[in-house]
């Protein structure tokens, strides 16, 4: 069965937020600022998510979640169990440092790395990958050679790793270790910007390249 990926680059930080699609069933990845457009193509499409996964929970990748379950329904949100609190916490979910504190509604569950998540007859792969944050996830689908992997890697880039939740060995590990033992043809999808592959990235990103 067909794995679909729809990005969505959403609010002032165009963070990118994703519906994924196996058969008739869906999840949200990510619900950032100004989710207008994602709820729009829910509607459209008659899609109701089975769950909204997050990458990780800073305020960009949550700032949404409220106006999406108020639309489309009480979708269960579910994240690292390391980012239990920071939906609520403009200070952990780094809102109240950019001045604009905001809260979310707290998660329904957790997802474990190496856990095997279902969706339809799709089945994913949850990678822990710590660095930017201490709770960023992966979420990868061999059979369609694709991944989710949230502010971890970039086209060209890497994630922040200088925020007080931040650690840059951890970021350097969860890249040369974790992401970059995917395949090399492997499409991921990143949380801002534009996709790339494992390959490309492994040959041009600089902080690949030459560490950082």
């Amino acid at each position: 069965m067909t794995v679909k990926i729809t990005p969505f680059a959403l609010g002032h930080y165009q963070t990118n937020c994703h519906v994924v699609t196996s058969g008739d069933d869906c999840w949200v990845v990510d619900c950032g600022y100004e989710p207008e457009e994602l709820i729009s193509y829910l509607q459209a499409e008659g899609l109701v998510p089975s769950a909204v996964l997050l990458t990780h929970c800073h305020a960009d990748h949550i700032a949404g979640l409220d106006q999406l379950r108020s639309k489309i329904g009480n979708i269960p949100v579910l994240c690292h169990e390391s980012e239990s609190e920071w939906n609520m916490s403009p200070m952990l979910n780094l809102s109240g440092l950019a001045g604009m504190p905001i809260t979310a509604s707290p998660p329904n569950g957790y997802i474990t790395p190496g856990q095997q998540l279902t969706l339809g007859d799709s089945v994913w792969e949850v990678l822990h990958a710590p660095g930017h944050s201490p709770g960023s996830i992966c979420f990868v689908h061999i059979d369609s050679n694709q991944a989710i992997v949230g502010d971890t890697l970039f086209a060209g880039s890497i994630g922040r790793h200088d925020f007080a939740t931040s650690s840059v060995e951890d970021l350097r590990h969860s890249i040369s270790e974790v992401l970059m033992k995917l395949p090399n043809d492997m499409t991921f999808f990143p949380g801002h910007g534009p996709t790339s592959t494992i390959g490309q990235e492994r040959l041009t990103n600089p902080f690949v390249v030459h560490g950082f």
